[in-house]
């Protein structure tokens, strides 16, 4: 118990330092405004709003849908098995980008006629394609549940909604944070994608400095930076949530 305490204050001193060493890093782009290479920070800082507001919006989507689509995947029923497979093998075996082309490019045309905003599009085309994923994870942790625990919900004449509700997803749960911390890791870098659809991320406003002031070595590195500073502490805080079963 000791030890895990520690390592809880160990995880939450290195978050806070993550956090703190970007909050200097903002505050002297903005003061610094003629330092090298910090005189990049405030034009990519405005793509970082963007590329958070992406990632927390595709993220939210992609756990309901992996969820959803990895309850229907385990499900008895032939239809639904079938439909939920069709889905999962879809958006696993197309190219993400492509996907993000076609939610935006295609959708406003005839007969669809439904236009999204960059924005909307980026937070579809990568909910649907990480979900894809994660529903094979939640299908697995499900399954993995011991028959026992099933049985005695069936014993107990629980039906099978408040049975999934109350024992089979707390437990699976445990089981299907590691991955989907992984999963969440890959979302956040795959949010550079959605420069190519006009959303100014952070990947986009490095590029667009880029062009205007030439300085590769020095943009690159920074966006490299602040991709760290972004995913790490998401990977101390799915550590932290493993830890906490309390919930569970």
């Amino acid at each position: 118990m000791h030890n895990r305490e520690q390592s809880g204050s160990r995880t939450a001193s290195l978050v806070w330092a993550a956090i703190i060493f970007l909050a200097l890093g903002i505050s002297l782009g903005v003061s610094w405004a003629g330092k090298r290479p910090l005189d990049l920070l405030p034009t990519m800082l405005r793509g970082v709003v963007v590329t958070v507001k992406l990632t927390i919006g595709a993220a939210l989507l992609s756990f309901l849908v992996a969820v959803l689509a990895g309850i229907a995947r385990a499900s008895k029923v032939w239809l639904i098995r079938t439909v939920s497979a069709f889905y999962i093998e879809f958006f696993r075996g197309t190219s993400a980008l492509v996907q993000m082309f076609w939610i935006f490019f295609v959708l406003p045309l005839p007969p669809f006629r439904i236009t999204l905003t960059p924005l909307q599009a980026g937070i579809m085309a990568l909910g649907l394609n990480v979900g894809a994923y994660g529903a094979e994870v939640v299908r697995g942790a499900i399954l993995a549940i011991p028959r026992s625990q099933i049985e005695a919900t069936i014993a107990l004449n629980m039906p099978p909604g408040l049975r999934m509700r109350k024992v089979i997803l707390p437990q699976a749960m445990i089981r299907i944070l590691p991955p989907f911390g992984n999963l969440l890791i890959e979302l956040l870098k795959a949010t550079a994608l959605v420069s190519l659809i006009t959303l100014s991320d952070v990947t986009f406003q490095a590029l667009s400095l880029r062009q205007t002031m030439g300085r590769t070595k020095e943009i690159f590195t920074l966006l490299l930076a602040i991709y760290f500073l972004l995913a790490y502490p998401l990977t101390l805080g799915v550590r932290w949530l493993e830890r906490q079963r309390r919930w569970a």
